[in-house]
């Protein structure tokens, strides 16, 4: 019997999925029951997991973090700062290096992500995978597209491109909230849930976040900024249907800063 369509896609989502997720072989030599876990497994778990064990206290790392990002008066000695930070786990998991941010520092709104993927490790910016080249079409089809600086919540690549942990996001938020203060955007735009419940330090979900104004002030308290939620580039690859909602974040974000330009429709993106 043929698949129905809606079967075939809800198919490719679900292997898109797994394929996002690191997953790049689906079958071995021999069949094996994977709901049994036998101690000798167990064992072997805790001993890898033991070797990516933060061995830096949190505390600590935090400190150093706020300490690095406070010394930078400019967005490219906040590159630097980052790039020279060694207090978050992921700088020992396998990424090439710091994927900082692309962008005008000094544009009016600042994007936050949740983390660099292969292709961003890879070349050392965020967002220039197929992710990225939606979102830059949404910006340039928004009128957009020179009027952001984009960043992540993390700035290395976790292993497998897994969502960052809340840990691993707290221990990068001094650079992110020292970017905020730096170019003091006149407004943020977060990308998906991870970065959403990061910055706006909430546990709602994305569908009930997205599309909503909030304000975000600096832990120096001296800087604020209104901030609206969407929903991240790779889950619209995934599920185009939503992209009417995301395209609806895009124009109430471009209304904020510019109330009377021409916006294209939907088709257009």
């Amino acid at each position: 019997m043929n698949a129905q369509p809606h079967d075939t896609t809800a198919m490719e989502s679900l292997l898109a999925f797994w394929r996002d997720a690191g997953v790049d072989a689906c079958f071995e030599d021999a069949p094996q029951d994977r709901t049994i876990v036998v101690a000798p497994a167990l064992k072997a778990v805790t001993r890898a997991t033991a070797s990516v064990t933060p061995v830096v206290n949190m505390g600590d790392a935090t400190a150093e973090a706020r300490r690095l990002a406070s010394e930078a008066d400019t967005m490219e000695a906040l590159a630097g700062a980052a790039a020279a930070f060694k207090g978050c786990e992921l700088v020992g998991m396998g990424a090439r290096g710091c994927v900082f941010g692309r962008g005008d520092p000094h544009a009016p709104i600042l994007v936050v992500g949740e983390a660099p993927g292969a292709e961003e490790d890879a070349a050392g910016q965020p967002f220039v995978g197929q992710a990225g080249k939606l979102l830059d079409r949404m910006l340039a089809a928004a009128g957009l597209a020179d009027r952001v600086f984009i960043t992540n919540t993390v700035f290395w690549r976790p292993p497998g491109n897994r969502t960052p942990t809340p840990q691993e996001q707290a221990v990068c938020a001094p650079f992110v909230d020292r970017a905020v203060v730096l170019m003091k955007p006149r407004a943020v735009l977060l990308l998906g849930a991870a970065a959403a419940r990061s910055v706006l330090r909430t546990e709602d979900g994305i569908m009930k976040v997205r599309g909503q104004w909030r304000d975000w002030r600096s832990t120096e308290g001296d800087v604020s900024a209104p901030v609206i939620a969407t929903l991240h580039p790779a889950f619209l690859l995934r599920q185009p249907q939503a992209k009417r909602q995301a395209w609806a974040d895009m124009l109430e974000l471009a209304a904020r800063l510019d109330s009377d330009a021409d916006r294209p429709a939907l088709s257009d993106v």
